[in-house]
């Protein structure tokens, strides 16, 4: 069977801790898309870790990871990235990398940091991580694919013609170092020594894994807010986060994804620019981005502050709708404890308008929150298992926000910890 696990948002809803708990019961975990520009906190024996480019699986010795054809390939980060692993006791996981998924080169995090510092104060707020210009290569086909660095000669001849064309753009847009062939053809080469013993047929790997009654874990990156189709388009990122693009990044029919679990967090933050209507400033943001997440509410890549909000019903139902949501895992419950009551946004006002639809960016732009304050239950609820034994007004607050999505709520996080879990209409 394949599930796939996708964020209702921004991102950062704490996706790493329910897709780590969900591995213990999958036999494979594929990351289908993004690269290492966000990253998954994961809390478990072996200790706290910020997974870049590895599924959240890594940690079970009974998974295989993958590295499907979606995913921006930054080969050095993959393989520091499981070194730092192993390095801290973590038994070396079992990774496959599709042999079509394609590589992010340095010159790719150059021209993204380049691009950035062009538009100055009208920038996109990239985590410079290279990603857009990765994605602009591979769909103007000058990207390269990890297949291709099995055949030198055809490879050198891309090579000087690729170079040749970034040099026009770094000599008179950029005014910045040209790059220069056989540097970029012998870092290709130094990467085809790196992967080449994980390099796979994914797509066929997982047909017969299908085949075979294997379970299969789909993981996303980012929220459904940032996709580049349906999102907050254009402060989006480069590659589709839906729940259906998963059959298209891993390699498998799209019929085959049965289950999308969409994980929605107890309130809202995202990093980055964009419209974001429930947004809370000041001294109320500082204490709840103090109190957020494990440690704090930074980003897991970048380490900048999240911007806070209060959870907003409007963009999370349009966020599980979009994803296909079958059900929904609510997260960092626990860090609203301190709140004597909550708002949460149920609407928003356009142009004196009241709306409960999603709408465009222009229009996102000029939104106004409609709030709803519920009280809250202002007491610790870490170390509570059963759904019953929560605080009534705690329950009030799940169940007022899961008849807003129209989605079963059926798990709860509240806490940081693998087994801060309750089970709900399970």
């Amino acid at each position: 069977m394949v599930k796939a696990i996708v964020g209702a948002n921004w991102g950062d809803e704490g996706k790493g801790k329910i897709t780590d708990m969900l591995a213990k019961e999958s036999d494979i975990i594929v990351r289908f898309q993004g690269g290492s520009n966000a990253g998954h906190t994961i809390i478990n024996n072996y200790g706290k870790f910020a997974l870049h480019l590895l599924p959240s699986g890594v940690f079970y010795d009974h998974t295989t990871s993958v590295i499907g054809n979606g995913v921006a390939l930054n080969i050095p980060y993959l393989f520091n990235e499981i070194k730092g692993l192993v390095d801290r006791g973590v038994p070396a996981p079992k990774i496959l990398v599709s042999d079509r998924a394609q590589i992010l080169m340095p010159y790719h995090v150059d021209f993204d940091a380049y691009e950035e510092e062009r538009l100055g104060g009208k920038s996109f707020g990239s985590t410079k991580s290279g990603i857009a210009p990765f994605y602009s290569d591979k769909y103007a086909k000058i990207g390269f694919q990890v297949s291709e660095l099995f055949d030198e000669a055809a490879l050198k001849e891309k090579v000087e013609r690729v170079c040749a064309y970034k040099n026009v753009l770094l000599e008179h847009l950029y005014h910045k170092p040209l790059l220069d062939p056989e540097k970029v053809y012998a870092d290709l080469l130094e990467y085809k020594k790196m992967v080449e013993p994980y390099v796979a047929d994914v797509s066929l790997f997982l047909h017969n894994a299908i085949g075979e009654g294997k379970n299969i874990l789909l993981e996303g990156q980012l929220g459904a807010l940032k996709d580049p189709d349906h999102g907050i388009y254009p402060m989006v990122t480069s590659s589709s986060t839906l729940a259906a693009y998963g059959a298209i990044g891993a390699g498998i029919p799209a019929q085959e994804i049965k289950d999308v679990i969409t994980v929605v967090k107890a309130y809202s933050s995202a990093v980055g620019a964009g419209a974001f209507v429930s947004e809370i400033f000041g001294e109320e943001a500082d204490e709840l981005r103090r109190r957020g997440g494990d440690g704090g509410e930074y980003g897991a890549t970048t380490g900048r502050p999240r911007r806070m909000g209060w959870f907003d019903a409007v963009a999370t139902r349009y966020g599980c709708r979009m994803q296909g949501a079958t059900e929904v895992a609510f997260t960092v419950l626990d860090v609203l404890g301190y709140l004597k009551e909550i708002p949460i946004c149920i609407g928003y006002e356009i142009d004196g308008k009241i709306t409960k639809d999603f709408p465009t960016t222009t229009f996102l732009e000029k939104a106004k929150p409609v709030l709803k304050v519920l009280p809250g239950w202002n007491e610790d609820i870490r170390g509570i298992r059963n759904y019953d034994e929560l605080p009534e007004n705690c329950r009030n607050y799940i169940e007022t926000i899961e008849k807003e999505l129209g989605v079963p709520i059926t798990l709860v996080s509240n806490g940081p910890g693998r087994d801060d879990i309750i089970y709900k209409n399970k």
